[in-house]
């Protein structure tokens, strides 16, 4: 592989981990609260 091609591998694996664990660390600090979901689901159009 070429220099340019490991470059930009690698800052795609970064954006894609970077973002999971990004998102992981948000559910962990604001978890979703089951008392603000609908109690009924939506009828179907």
């Amino acid at each position: 592989m070429t220099p340019i091609a490991i470059v930009m591998m690698i800052i795609a694996m970064v954006t894609v981990w970077g973002g999971l664990i990004l998102a992981l660390i948000n559910l962990v600090r604001h978890p979703e609260d089951e008392g603000h979901l609908p109690e009924t689901i939506a009828r179907e159009l």
